[in-house]
């Protein structure tokens, strides 16, 4: 009989997202189908510098990409994400709890100046060895949040009732993270 070992602790070190291989997005409802958004840029790091694993992000909010130039100026919009007050959108982690590849990250997630607690859910993968030599961890991370908690509040109505936007947003991030030397 084989016994598998299950691994529950989060690697130690610094480790920053490889940016060409990692990603960050969000769907809401969007009258009868999903609407799907990402992010061009944004920073991870994943650290034991405090003696506990914290993660944290940076996300520039003109990053955001959307397919259409009016769209992507309402989205930078006072009626969004207001983008000139409030350039970057931030995550904090509180805790890390790692059970084999499962991995939730608690946290505090601040977007349009506003800071609420959230909890993400995932996988992580690794560490393993690139070609290169180099350690390389994966976060798969997802979250659901009200839009309206963060002032996020735009809406209209269908003419035959209903509204154009969902209130839960779906938060994804997929971290492919590369260990310091």
């Amino acid at each position: 009989m084989r016994t598998t070992q299950t691994e529950s602790a989060i690697p130690t070190g610094v480790w920053k997202s490889d940016p060409i291989h990692s990603s960050a997005g969000f769907t809401v409802k969007h009258m009868v189908g999903t609407f799907r958004g990402s992010f061009g840029q944004f920073e991870a790091e994943l650290s034991d510098a405090s003696g506990e694993p914290q993660l944290a992000g940076r996300v520039p909010v003109e990053s955001v990409r959307v397919d259409e130039e009016n769209l992507y100026s309402h989205l930078l919009s006072s009626e969004f994400f207001d983008s000139e007050r409030n350039p970057e959108i931030k995550f904090d982690s509180s805790r890390i709890v790692r059970e084999g590849e499962q991995i939730v990250i608690d946290g505090e997630l601040t977007v349009k100046g506003v800071a609420k607690p959230v909890e993400a859910r995932g996988q992580i993968t690794g560490p393993l060895k690139d070609p290169q030599d180099n350690e390389r961890l994966g976060l798969d991370l997802e979250t659901t949040v009200n839009r309206h908690a963060f002032g996020l509040d735009w809406q209209m109505e269908l003419p035959d009732g209903g509204n154009v936007l969902g209130d839960e947003v779906t938060l994804t991030v997929h971290l492919e993270l590369v260990k310091e030397a």
